[in-house]
């Protein structure tokens, strides 16, 4: 399986930086990286510091998540298809929410293929001590970015007092008290931190960390037999709020092929499928795997 690695974080934070530098560790353990690079407006200059034998896949003039989902589906399979590599890393745009560019980057159709290690929000120390200043749904999507993560940075601690650092290492773990949280300069964090994520939940007889310690993560299921359609949402009503994100293919009594199965925050859709798709759904999520799902074992 491939490991994925989602770098999240504002504007301007140092997510490029850290990536380069990534990049570097990679390679220097002979690791062979992919890129995939979101950028809202119609250039990405910083595609730049990739090197040329490195994939890479740019998603320009719109978001990674949301409508753009489609698109970086594919562009995820057609690296899986042309490109021999090691690990995925995807620098989203500033403007991404962590959960919704995850939920796009995990598509049941390949789910089985990768590995999401995990969240990397870089936060911007100085940005921190001043987010009062932020318009109130900038300053949302910057705390969003850091509660979701798997690990953050505090970068750019170089610029604080002694006194500063601490008062940001305690608000921000105060905020995520699942990640770890590293103080950085110019995004630099050794390769073994990110190593050791594990946001993708596995199956529990070889589970080795309690999933409860894992905070957001993500699982496949595949369904055993076709259930009933007013069943399956029944059971959807009963689900805690800590699942935020279901999609996939469920297969419906008396239909021939799985239905393509959305659910977000408490909405679903259902659509027909005129292919035979694999009755998979992905689920993302808190405490994933303490989720009985109606219709599998």
């Amino acid at each position: 399986m491939v490991d994925v690695y989602l770098f999240s974080g504002f504007l301007g934070s140092g997510k490029t930086s850290m990536m380069t530098d990534v990049i570097r560790q990679l390679k220097e353990q002979n690791i062979k990286p992919a890129i995939i690079m979101n950028e809202l407006g119609k250039l990405n200059f910083d595609s730049q510091a990739v090197e040329e034998d490195v994939p890479l896949k740019e998603m320009l003039n719109g978001c990674i998540c949301c409508s753009g989902s489609e698109k970086t589906e594919a562009q995820i399979q057609t690296l899986l298809a042309e490109s021999e590599f090691d690990v995925l890393i995807i620098e989203t745009t500033g403007a991404a929410h962590p959960v919704e560019a995850l939920d796009a980057v995990y598509s049941p159709l390949f789910a089985d293929q990768l590995n999401i290690k995990g969240i990397v929000t870089v936060a911007d120390s100085k940005r921190w001590l001043e987010r009062d200043q932020l318009s109130p749904q900038v300053r949302s999507l910057f705390l969003e970015q850091i509660r979701h993560a798997h690990l953050t940075l505090a970068n750019k601690s170089d610029l604080l007092t002694e006194e500063e650092r601490a008062k940001v290492t305690f608000e921000i773990q105060s905020l995520n008290p699942h990640a770890q949280l590293l103080q950085t300069t110019n995004g630099r964090v050794p390769l073994k931190y990110l190593q050791s994520l594990h946001a993708t939940a596995r199956p529990t007889n070889i589970e080795s960390a309690p999933i409860s310690h894992m905070h957001l993560s993500s699982r496949l299921v595949t369904f055993t037999e076709p259930v009933e359609q007013e069943v399956f949402e029944e059971w959807l009503r009963t689900i805690p709020s800590t699942i935020y994100r279901m999609k996939g293919y469920v297969p419906i009594k008396g239909m021939k092929n799985p239905m393509l199965f959305q659910y977000a925050y408490g909405l679903t859709q259902w659509m027909p499928e005129y292919m035979q798709m694999p009755p998979n759904i992905v689920i993302i999520g808190e405490n994933v795997n303490e989720l009985e799902v109606v219709g599998t074992l």
